[in-house]
């Protein structure tokens, strides 16, 4: 009979949903600060001269990102207001798996405020036709970042 070969950290689930909440908040910092500067400059273009000289389309997209950038917002921000809530209920893995959640729909809605920003911009700056391309481009490049590499990563060097 051989002996159960241990995998992972020899922590207690307390001690994981401890590692895994401080984990958690340090990667939340990361897109907060970002989107949280993206919403800042978003909310004073409609004050802005150039904003009276934008068209339907690029009101409409203003409108549509300031909105998604107010969501992602919320979502990065949720997992603080989560913690604060919860602490001391002795709830943490859950709390920690609703924080990650959050975090993560944070994350599809910070990509869609960016892409939406970057259209506007580009829609602005110049009215080519390679417009949708370039965004298009970006966007698989986030995907790739952000989504695919992870996923390979976590796929290809995960063991059953």
């Amino acid at each position: 009979m051989t002996a159960e070969r241990r995998r992972g950290r020899d922590e207690t689930d307390d001690e994981r949903a401890d590692r895994m909440w401080v984990e958690l908040l340090q990667e939340v910092r990361v897109a907060q600060t970002g989107v949280q500067i993206l919403f800042g400059l978003l909310l004073t273009v409609v004050f802005t001269p150039k904003y009276a000289e934008l068209g339907d389309t690029e009101k409409t997209i203003y409108l549509v990102t300031v909105v998604l950038g107010a969501a992602a917002t919320g979502a990065l921000i949720g997992p603080v207001s989560l913690h604060r809530l919860v602490s001391g209920h002795r709830v943490k893995p859950h709390a920690v798996r609703w924080a990650s959640r959050l975090t993560f729909v944070g994350l599809v809605l910070l990509l869609a405020t960016t892409t939406s920003s970057l259209l506007l911009i580009l829609r602005v700056a110049t009215h080519d036709w390679f417009v949708p391309w370039i965004v298009g481009a970006v966007v698989a490049w986030y995907l790739l970042c952000w989504f695919l590499l992870p996923l390979w990563i976590r796929n290809r060097y995960t063991e059953d």
